[in-house]
């Protein structure tokens, strides 16, 4: 993500900046996009000025998010070509119709959406059984998935395998922080680290025998909850902030789980 002192950075600097961020060279960028790197060269270094054709170019082969893609146009003297509505917006009612529809046809499973922050924006009425022992000043709007899953006075205390599920999530975070360089998310990282963790934290995510995804292992009234996650987006976005969201979705990894979701559903 582009800060407020990039806006100010000539084009060809935050264009140098992605390609390094992507780790490709001039050659290959230009192999990709069809501009030679001799004028590649020229518009890093600031002696050529591109066009807004060629920004979006460059930003479509470079993977740039759409909210710097407008930071680009704008740095290299163009309007910006990506809208950004909110989500209780008018245009947006099909959105929120589709997500409702995603998060009510999840149930007994719970399922969030969130923001590019990892914000909670909504929720279907089964996550109650991931956030029963949660502080409610972390349930608070703004509130935020990760916080509330790494916080001691969230999640935390209630997850079995702590120390893998917050490798797992602190891992998440970290290729997100890098493949953006968003410097929100990077302050969240930094704060999540601090977080305690009494249990062993694996350095990398490896698979024990048998295992074939990071479950969530949560203990709740009693039982032992076993969950798998799947994580959503919405194709092909010319939106903001419909590019940024995100469905995550937990679903039982066992059968015993499966029952309990069930019997929950079934007396609220």
């Amino acid at each position: 993500m582009t800060t407020v002192q990039d806006t100010a950075r000539p084009v060809g600097a935050l264009v140098r900046r992605w390609r390094e961020r992507r780790r490709i060279s001039q050659l290959e960028l230009s192999s990709q996009t069809g501009v030679s790197t001799r004028h590649l060269s020229f518009v890093e270094t600031g002696r050529a000025r591109p066009s807004r054709a060629m920004v979006l170019r460059l930003s479509e082969s470079l993977d740039v998010p759409l909210r710097d893609r407008n930071h680009l146009l704008v740095a290299a003297g163009f309007a910006p070509a990506y809208p950004q509505e909110p989500l209780d917006s008018a245009a947006m009612a099909p959105v929120r119709a589709a997500l409702r529809q995603v998060l009510d046809g999840h149930s007994p499973n719970p399922a969030v959406v969130v923001d590019r922050t990892w914000n909670l924006l909504d929720a279907n009425a089964a996550i109650g059984v991931l956030v029963a022992g949660v502080s409610p000043a972390l349930l608070e709007p703004p509130a935020n998935v990760l916080r509330i899953a790494l916080h001691p006075d969230g999640m935390a205390p209630y997850i079995e395998n702590f120390g893998e599920w917050r490798a797992h999530l602190l891992a998440r975070l970290r290729r997100q922080v890098e493949h953006t360089g968003d410097p929100e998310l990077a302050a969240l990282h930094t704060e999540l680290l601090d977080y305690p963790c009494d249990q062993d934290d694996p350095a990398v995510e490896v698979p024990g025998p048998g295992v074939i995804a990071v479950p969530l292992r949560l203990r709740h009234e009693g039982d032992e909850l076993t969950f798998v996650s799947t994580v959503a987006t919405f194709g092909t976005p010319l939106d903001i902030t419909l590019a940024e969201l995100v469905i995550e979705s937990f679903y039982p990894a066992d059968r015993a789980t499966a029952e309990t979701l069930a019997r929950l559903a079934a007396h609220t």
